[in-house]
């Protein structure tokens, strides 16, 4: 079959997004391998992959060593390199190291990471695409007085970005030219640590906005289609928390007015494989705000109302394949979300929570999906993201999948350890959020939401014991 075309792939990366392309590979017919650090040695990924290696002591390194990983793929005969998301997902050079070696690297070129992964190139090619962007300075900042100057020239509130930030890292709002003289060299530096590179800009601040984004995929043969919207208003200091597909919030015009320019986004710079751009939706008017070069977190939604294997595709277009749809064959149906049940104390100010899953039991039924890597037993390592499982839920109306949410979450067990579940219920129950109606401020809003109760069952308590006490004897 087409599909299997490919034959062998290395997996960059570790958890729920490495067992999500394991289990790809396996449907079409592709060898996996696996890479881990000491901490993942007992990773689900690791034990499902036709083969694993070790990178070493070091928690982090050997994830972030392109080199490395490259010539492991070369060793183990790998045609191809996954990288996910995160890590080196989207590092041009190692997407550049891939070419030069002549493995596949699943995902865009390097000219197109680069491009887009610089903030201020990818405003730039935008705008002469015709896509709106948010006023802003034209490039980098040379020094604060520019910042001033320009902040001036827009009005406040502003936002200072890293040119190549991501993830929520690297921006700061100043609503004020004292916040802006204060959080400038606070941007930098962290710039300079996360990104390694001091270089910054500033657009206007859209205060409150929708956050929507669009998924696309493109082939080499010139074909490039969405598959619809997804809302991410509900984040927390510009870290998602809830993802909903489609948006409850557009109409039918807005919709494809989004999906159009998502489409004429990724044509204009060469895209080739599956990424998303991203808006901020105010005042009924779209303006981009960055593409995301790689499969994102939250693809299983977009999955859950389209039907299509986003991976799989990934694999396709890395092949040299046409697109398996052309985009009158795409719809959507009911409405999907998806839950970053992240290992942190929601009333301890998101305290992350790591330490050993005492007992684990995942929801089912209609309409539900988990994605994840842990198990009874396993241990949560304090070294990478605080999120454990994506619980995804589906159903055919915006009030079937938020009662199917709610009973999804109140089905789910896992001890050992504080998580986000129990603030999500709480989300579900508002009314504002019922509605359909939200912005990215709803979190910052209702801190009450935060005041829930943390007491267990009795009976629950002892059941966590007892888990606790046989994951202990058996590990």
């Amino acid at each position: 079959m087409a599909e299997k075309t490919l034959k062998k792939v290395l997996i960059a990366n570790r958890g729920e997004i490495a067992l999500r392309i394991v289990r790809a590979c396996s449907e079409l017919g592709i060898r996996s391998v696996a890479i881990y650090t000491e901490p993942d040695r007992y990773g689900l990924c690791v034990k499902r992959a036709d083969e694993a290696y070790s990178l070493g002591e070091d928690p982090i390194a050997g994830y972030l060593d392109p080199r490395r990983i490259v010539n492991l793929a070369l060793e183990t005969g790998c045609d191809a390199i996954h990288p996910g998301y995160g890590f080196l997902s989207e590092n041009a050079e190692f997407a550049r190291l891939c070419e030069q070696k002549g493995i596949i690297f699943v995902g865009p070129s390097s000219e197109v990471i680069a491009r887009m992964g610089d903030k201020t190139q990818a405003r730039d090619s935008m705008r002469a695409a015709g896509v709106p962007i948010t006023p802003g300075s034209d490039g980098n900042l040379d020094n604060l007085d520019d910042a001033l100057k320009v902040a001036e020239e827009i009005g406040y509130p502003v936002m200072v970005k890293a040119t190549s930030g991501g993830g929520g890292r690297g921006i700061r709002r100043c609503d004020n030219a004292a916040e802006l003289r204060k959080q400038y060299p606070r941007v930098i530096s962290e710039a300079e640590k996360a990104f390694g590179s001091a270089e910054v800009f500033l657009e206007k601040c859209i205060v409150n906005p929708r956050h929507i984004e669009v998924q696309i995929l493109a082939d080499s043969h010139g074909n490039t289609i969405h598959l619809y919207e997804r809302d991410c208003s509900i984040q927390r200091r510009n870290q998602k928390l809830i993802e909903i597909a489609p948006s409850p919030q557009l109409d039918q015009e807005q919709r494809e007015r989004i999906g159009d320019l998502a489409v004429k986004a990724a044509e204009a710079v060469g895209y080739v494989n599956a990424g998303t751009v991203e808006f901020l939706l105010a005042d009924g008017e779209f303006y981009f705000m960055e593409m995301n070069t790689r499969v994102q977190v939250e693809h299983t939604i977009t999955e859950q109302i389209t039907g299509v294997d986003i991976v799989r595709e990934q694999f396709r277009i890395a092949a040299g394949l046409p697109l398996h749809y052309a985009q009158d064959d795409v719809g959507f149906r009911g409405f999907s979300m998806q839950f970053r049940i992240n290992a942190e104390d929601p009333k301890n100010d998101f305290l992350p929570s790591f330490g050993r899953i005492t007992h684990y039991y995942a929801p089912g039924g209609p309409g539900i999906r988990v994605d994840t890597a842990i198990y009874t037993g396993y241990e949560i390592p304090p070294y990478y993201d605080s999120m454990c499982l994506k619980l995804v839920v589906w159903a055919l109306t915006w009030e079937e999948t938020i009662a199917r949410a709610q009973r999804a979450l109140d089905d789910m067990r896992l001890h050992g350890i504080r998580t986000t579940a129990p603030y999500y219920k709480r989300i579900l129950q508002h009314e504002t959020f019922q509605s359909g109606h939200f912005d990215t401020s709803f979190v910052g809003e209702h801190p009450e939401l935060l005041d829930y109760s943390t007491k267990r069952h009795p009976a629950e308590v002892a059941l966590a014991l007892a888990a606790a006490a046989a994951a202990h004897a058996g590990w």
